[in-house]
């Protein structure tokens, strides 16, 4: 081929809309993490067709990006076979949900110096554009959209965002397909964890009206119940999560939410059995893992906060190295895991184990900074493990103020004021005069965006200590309200 013949290609190539061309860095994911993920998918949608045809056309990206071009080949072939199977004789809606499929032939035909094959694809796809012309040349089939929604959705959390907006133009065009409503509903589920506002929040309203378009989908309705139960709308959410069991008993993905759901509730036991048994069925699950992780821990303050560390010494130490165990399994199954790492620090730190807590901890960082993002939930992590396992007092708060000045309305930022408050309140019964907790009340509030409160926290610190930080947020403060 000639450059001038492959350059011509190459422009044909960069037009479509297919995984080659969303900006899908393999940097942006751990792709063996990934791979399990997919195919555990691929067996969990038996029975939908279109889900699975999906799937499979991401799996042969990613068997691409591993340099395994022939199993990525036979993925694609098993994504358009499916595809034909489940629309039938509705060639129109066929060729449409084939586009994405055809687009990622093109490419690896292409990769694979296929020349003849490469055009025979594109050549598919023109006539397809002419049979069924989009509404604009300058938005995407809404069939695109949704697959490339699904493919960010899945392929890493930073792209998140995007893939919320995909479904969002998807709605526009077809306000009321089922699978571009439950994409839209999970990808808001995932991008908005604040629970600070009221039960009329879009999540919800996406989630509800997301139920309501796939009445059969038992996940899509335990989202909608640890949504609602966070804002203790407890008989609805309660409702819905048992039904949802009741109608999907060994449905994986239905378990380890329900699972999730009781956990939070308080039916650690009932949560842990199952977990276990979703875990049967995915074992590679680094998600279960976790939040079996979670749940031993929950079983291990249970005992501390009854007053048992002391009679019953033996049965916390088996449950933390259970939950030890269940985080070093989600960790090895998914490396850049951040909220499961960091968890796991702080256990090696309660096992007095501090050495390789904060080994751990220098990792996770590192891992927080390259994948952009995490680094106020390993902050706020390691202040803890510096408040409790080192006994470092300063240390932890210098972290616990880092991490609420990254953000004060996340859950790590509310989780710091807390700590913080928590430190301040407890010196200042001893002393109210402390100056250094006076200043941490200033800035709580200044965070928070109570400018007058925390002047006068600030103004009564420097009456007690010589601080060129409050001095300095004072200043600041004042300037910004004249």
């Amino acid at each position: 081929m000639s450059l001038t013949q492959d350059t011509f290609l190459k422009s044909q190539l960069l037009q479509l809309e297919c995984h080659f061309t969303w900006a899908l860095r393999k940097e942006d994911t751990n792709l063996t993490d990934l791979l399990i993920r997919l195919e555990d998918q691929i067996d969990l949608e038996v029975g939908r067709e279109a889900g699975v045809a999906r799937t499979y056309s991401s799996l042969g990206f990613v068997k691409y990006l591993l340099g395994s071009y022939n199993e990525a080949l036979s993925n694609l072939q098993r994504s358009e076979e499916l595809t034909r199977q489940y629309h039938g004789d509705n060639c129109n809606n066929c060729n449409k949900m084939l586009m994405v499929t055809y687009g990622n032939f093109a490419w690896l035909h292409y990769h694979m110096e296929a020349r003849w094959d490469c055009e025979s694809y594109l050549n598919k796809l023109k006539e397809i554009n002419e049979k069924h012309p989009p509404a604009s040349s300058s938005v995407p089939y809404p069939e695109v959209l949704g697959e490339k929604g699904w493919a960010l959705l899945k392929f890493s959390r930073k792209y998140y965002e995007r893939a919320q907006e995909c479904f969002r133009k998807a709605l526009e065009l077809e306000p009321d397909e089922g699978e571009w409503n439950a994409g839209y509903a999970i990808a808001l589920y995932r991008t908005n964890p604040d629970l600070s506002s009221t039960t009329d929040c879009p999540v919800i309203k996406q989630l509800r009206r997301a139920v309501h378009a796939n009445p059969d989908d038992d996940v899509l309705k335990v989202l909608l119940g640890i949504r609602l139960s966070a804002y203790k709308k407890f008989s609805e959410a309660e409702s819905l999560v048992e039904q949802a069991l009741e109608r999907s008993p060994e449905h994986p993905h239905v378990i380890r939410y329900v699972g999730k759901f009781f956990r939070n509730k308080g039916s650690v036991e009932r949560s842990i059995a199952l977990l276990k048994r979703a875990l049967e069925r995915t074992p590679k699950s680094s998600f279960i893992h976790h939040q079996l992780a979670l749940c031993y821990k929950r079983k291990k303050m249970s005992l501390f906060q009854a007053g048992s560390h002391h009679s019953k010494g033996a049965e916390i130490q088996r449950i933390r190295d259970q939950c030890i165990y269940h985080l070093e399994e989600a960790t090895t199954l998914k490396p850049s895991f951040i909220l499961a790492m960091s968890e796991l620090a702080v256990q090696y730190g309660e096992n007095q184990d501090i050495s390789k807590a904060e080994e751990l901890f220098h990792t996770t960082f590192q891992t927080a900074k390259q994948e952009n993002g995490g680094c106020q939930v390993v902050t706020v992590y390691y202040a803890e493990f510096q408040q409790y396992s080192k006994r470092c007092e300063p240390l932890a708060i210098k972290h616990y103020k880092e991490g609420l000045r990254m953000n004060p309305n996340t859950v790590g930022g509310r989780r710091s004021t807390a700590c913080l408050k928590r430190i301040a309140e407890k010196r200042m019964a001893r002393n109210p005069n402390d100056g250094e907790a006076l200043g941490i009340l200033g800035l709580i509030h200044k965070e928070n965006g109570d400018k007058h409160k925390a002047i006068e926290y600030y103004e009564k610190a420097l009456s007690y200590v010589d601080d060129d930080e409050y001095l300095s947020a004072l200043c600041e403060l004042r300037l910004s309200l004249q």
